[in-house]
Formats: structure tokens, sequence, C-alpha cells
């Protein structure tokens, strides 16, 4: 008799080890070039596991980090073919969604992050209605901080920067012709290129927050910072609209709860994140070159005038554009 309560107790320990998942269970493969072990992927694990929990069991989130799954352009490939749900992306990656998701990456936009946190308060509802209208789901937007262009040599004039084999990235239409217009041929390589680039000599210079510099260890490739912000960086979670509607309303609301709460919390570490990469870069011997006011007005009328005919071209909306610029103006007339 006992012997048989154990068969029995072995067939039912097998059989609960081999239980399916709950009715309705999903398993969603999201993908993003930060690495493991940063604030961002931390805290989106631990999103994960609170969702799990949250549905029991219903939602499960699969990472695949540090550019696993390629760039943003093969992220966006393999969602469309099923192989990945969504992931987090720059906003490079937004504008292949929808083109007006890019508005606040245009180069020379905004000067500080006053200007920012001013724009975004009246923004970011648009930005997040055009990325839904390309039928994906947003959580929130995630600011990464300033782009700085760093290099092996001092780069504070044009004729400076003129000399140089500059990264843009690949596919980055907004990049490459902000360079063309200073009269600078840009080198395009995809993200996860450019750390080998910089090793062998194939680019020299590149433009990138120096969070990201930091985590993707770029920096140990550059010994100088010319200390005038480019063009604010961004990004955001996002799922495709067609799988998240095919999760059930109650769990939906818990992936929005959760979600939106974690990207808030990383945007607003954002600005600090920033400053602090900032420093950690000034004592590891980056120098700190800055341009004079006349040299960064010329880059920035230059620039404009490229970005104003970008969006004659249809590469995004003129109305939003002047929109922003004429917000902005408000700000800095304090009016």
């Amino acid at each position: 008799m006992e012997s048989a309560m154990k068969r029995i107790l072995a067939v039912l320990s097998i059989l609960c080890l081999a239980a399916p998942l709950p009715a309705g269970a999903v398993t969603l493969k999201l993908a993003t070039m930060s690495p493991d072990g940063t604030n961002w992927m931390r805290a989106f694990r631990d999103a994960g596991k609170q969702i799990a929990k949250e549905t029991q069991g219903r939602v499960k989130i699969r990472y695949y980090p540090g550019g696993v799954m390629g760039d943003d352009k093969s992220m966006l490939r393999k969602i469309r073919i099923g192989q990945l749900h969504g992931g987090a992306l720059s906003a490079g990656g937004l504008a292949s969604i929808h083109p007006d998701t890019q508005i606040y990456a245009l180069p020379f936009v905004f000067r500080n992050y006053d200007e920012v946190e001013a724009a975004r308060k009246e923004f970011d509802p648009i930005v997040l209605g055009k990325i839904k209208e390309g039928g994906f789901v947003s959580f929130g937007l995630v600011g990464g901080g300033f782009a700085y262009m760093m290099s092996n040599k001092r780069i504070t004039t044009l004729d400076e920067a003129r000399g140089h084999k500059i990264w843009v990235p690949e596919g980055d239409r907004i990049s490459r012709i902000s360079l063309e217009s200073l009269g600078i041929a840009p080198v395009p390589l995809p993200i996860t290129d450019v750390l080998t680039g910089i090793q062998t000599g194939l680019i020299d210079t590149l433009s990138a927050p120096p969070t990201v510099t930091i985590a993707l260890q770029w920096h140990t490739g550059v010994k100088h910072l010319t200390n005038l912000p480019l063009l604010y960086i961004y990004g955001s979670l996002v799922i495709s609209e067609k799988v998240f509607g095919e999760i059930s309303p109650e769990d939906q609301a818990v992936m929005q709860r959760v979600l939106t709460k974690t990207q808030t919390k990383l945007d607003a570490a954002g600005r600090t994140d920033d400053q602090s990469a900032l420093e950690a870069l000034r004592k590891q011997g980056i120098t700190f070159d800055d341009t004079n006011p006349r040299e960064a007005a010329l880059w920035r009328q230059k620039v404009t005038q490229a970005m104003d005919g970008l969006s004659g071209e249809g590469a995004m909306s003129p109305e939003l554009m002047q929109r922003l610029r004429a917000y902005l103006g408000k700000v800095r007339g304090g009016g």
C-alpha cells in the first residue's frame, strides 16, 4: 500500500511539473540594445517579475538585452514577422513607426534640460499618439540625456570637424543630413559595430549620450568631448498593438500600470544619470572642449536650415516642427 501511494505521488509530481500554463498565458519577447546589468534592464526585469506575479503567470516577459536581436531596424523587422513582440526603441527606431515621433530628436532643437522638460509636458501626448497610430503600444518616453560629439582629437570648429570620420547610425537620415549640411561626410554603421569601428579606425568620432557611451564601452576609444549639446536622446519600450490586444483587459491594465510606472521612474532618473556620466567621463581623463558662441550659432543655423528642407520633403510634419519651435521661443522669452 505504501509503495503504491509513493508511485501515485510520483506520478502526480510529474503531472504538476508538466502542467500547462494558465489559460490565455503569453510570453512576450522584448529586445533592447541596453546591456544586462544596467539600470534600465534591472528595472524592466523587476517589472517583468511583478507582471508575472500580478497576472498569476498569464503574462511573462522574456528579454533579449545587449543588442543580441540587432539594432532598431532589425528589431522592428523581427516584430513584424512575429519573431519578437516588442522592444526598447530609440527615437530613430520610433521614426520608422511614425516620422513625427522624432520631433524631439532634431539637432539643436533644445539647448538645456529646462527646455526639454517644458516641451515634453506639452508634446509627449502627441508623440505617444503617433506611436499608437503606427500600430504600437507605448508606456511612456524615457529620456537618455543629450548627445555630445566625442573624438580622439579636439573638435570645436567646423574646420576641425571636417577632417574626421564621424559615425552616424545606419538609416538615421536626420543625423546624416545634419552632418552633410556642415560639409562633413558621415560614416554610417549599425550601433552594434560602433565599438569595433572605433578600435579599427573605421571611425574616429561619434555622437552619443555619456550614459550610452559608458554602457557600451565606446568611451574607451575617445579622448575629447565637444561641450555642446547636439540633440536630445530618448526612446520607449513598445509592444505590437496586435499582440497586446490579444491579452485580456485585466492583464493589459496590469501591464499598463507596471510598465508606465517603470518608464516614468527611469525617465525621472535620466537627467541625474546624464550628469553623473559626464562627471565619470571627466574622471577618466576625457577633455571637455568648449565652442565659442559664434561657432555654436553657425552650427545651429546650418543644421536648422537642413531640417527645414527635410520637413518640406515629408520626413515629418512641418506644422508640428514649427509648433515646437514656437513653443520653445516662448519658453526662452519667458512668455
